[in-house]
């Protein structure tokens, strides 16, 4: 079989690219296909409400199943790339099938790093993907399952976390380093949500690593620190990062580094192929003079928008601040533009009131923010990001006075 777009992958960034090419005019032919067996729907919720019980798959869809075959674009199922050729144009599947494609978009997203641990491979270990995963979650904590560890204290961790404790489980966050959200934040947030945590009955380790874990009849029941303290567990929770699903493409010679490098179009390297989402890493001014491999739903969504543009010929807007969030608890964190290399931070606001902005700046201009409860600075603040706007820190400290009213007065 053959089709005219071929998208690899039905997450945010793959079903968004179908969607968009559709909205730009093209009539070809578009066939989607996704190594998962659900229809296309959201992740973000997968550790929150859906984990919660409060949304259900359903409301997780992105468009109603009669929607794809309105729009004319082919839905396969349980599809998973073994092979790309780029110069027959094909696209090779495990199950021994076929597909050629005048463009393919490469939109497979990551899988969850494994545990390198003794006993990894142990049942009751899961990660969270997709929502077959959380349906797993959810059915060991119906059946019983009430001490939940959880390795990885980043963003999936913790809201898996938060929402585990708030079902009544015994939850335990395990963090080789010495913070929470070490990676993605500064200093003072990572504590504020340690203490957080730990108000509402978490029990948050830092500085710990598992050495292996234990369990009975092939399923994880105990996970033993390297400090030799054993933890009882019902079930265990990887929360340790993403690697990309790249190697079909980095096999056919496509140019990668933690990620499908892709140009301000979102094309590899490789003819008539492009790469976007989670699996992509691409240069922008919002990252200096490094490729960056961003895993969001805005940059999932962006990318989508420009390769369907660029697949149609159509102009290609310039890329817009990045920005995410992250909901725990009733703690709703949202940013703005990326941290990275920041030479000064300021503390907007009391954490103990648990409504604060932190500004980042480098070279007195602001690259970067993280809101808490603070919708209005995260509103008001994409003026100063946008602007990399130069800014005297002791104007931004007081919460009173509006981020628009600052950015009235700056220089960009």
């Amino acid at each position: 079989m053959r089709y005219d777009v071929v998208i690899v992958g039905a997450g945010h960034a793959g079903a968004h690219a179908a969607t968009e090419l559709r909205k730009a005019g093209f009539a070809g032919s578009i066939l989607m296909m996704d190594a998962g067996s659900e229809w296309p729907h959201e992740r973000p919720p997968l550790s929150k409400e859906y984990l919660a019980g409060e949304k259900t798959f359903e409301r997780l869809m992105f468009r109603p199943t009669s929607f794809w075959n309105e729009q004319q674009i082919a839905f396969l199922p349980g599809a998973v790339v073994s092979g790309v050729d780029a110069n027959a144009k094909m696209v090779s599947l495990s199950d021994g099938k076929r597909v050629d494609y005048g463009t393919l978009v490469w939109a497979a997203g990551g899988h969850a790093r494994k545990l390198a641990c003794e006993g990894s491979e142990l049942e009751g270990i899961l990660s969270i993907r997709r929502a077959s995963d959380t349906d797993q979650i959810i059915k060991s904590i119906e059946r019983g399952a009430k001490r939940v560890v959880v390795i990885g204290g980043g963003y999936i961790g913790l809201e898996a976390a938060a929402t585990l404790s708030g079902l009544g489980c015994e939850t335990t966050v395990i963090e080789a380093t010495s913070r929470l959200l070490g990676r993605v934040t500064c200093e003072p947030i990572s504590r504020f949500y340690e203490q957080q945590h730990r108000a509402r009955g978490v029990d948050v380790r830092l500085n710990s690593s598992v050495a292996r874990i234990e369990g009975a009849a092939g399923r994880a029941d105990r996970v033993i620190l390297s400090s030799g303290e054993a933890l009882e567990a019902d079930l265990v929770i990887a929360g340790i990062g993403i690697l990309p699903t790249i190697e079909p493409l980095v096999h056919a010679g496509a140019a990668s580094d933690n990620g499908v490098i892709v140009n301000e179009r979102c094309e590899t390297s490789l003819p008539d192929i492009f790469a976007i989402g989670d699996c992509a890493a691409r240069l922008n001014c919002w990252s200096g003079s490094t490729y960056i491999r961003m895993e969001s739903i805005h940059s999932a969504t962006e990318m989508a928008r420009i390769a369907a543009l660029a697949i149609c010929e159509a102009p290609i807007p310039p890329p817009g601040i990045p920005w995410f969030w992250s909901n725990q608890f009733d703690l709703r964190l949202q940013t703005l533009g990326i941290f990275n290399d920041f030479d000064d931070q300021v503390m907007r606001g009391n954490p103990m009131k648990r409504s604060f902005s932190v500004v980042y700046l480098k070279d007195r201009r602001v690259i970067a923010m993280d809101c808490i409860n603070a919708t209005r600075d995260f509103a008001q603040g994409r003026l100063l990001v946008g602007k990399n706007a130069e800014v005297d820190p002791a104007r931004l400290v007081d919460p009173k006075v509006p981020l628009k009213e600052v950015a009235r007065s700056v220089t960009s």
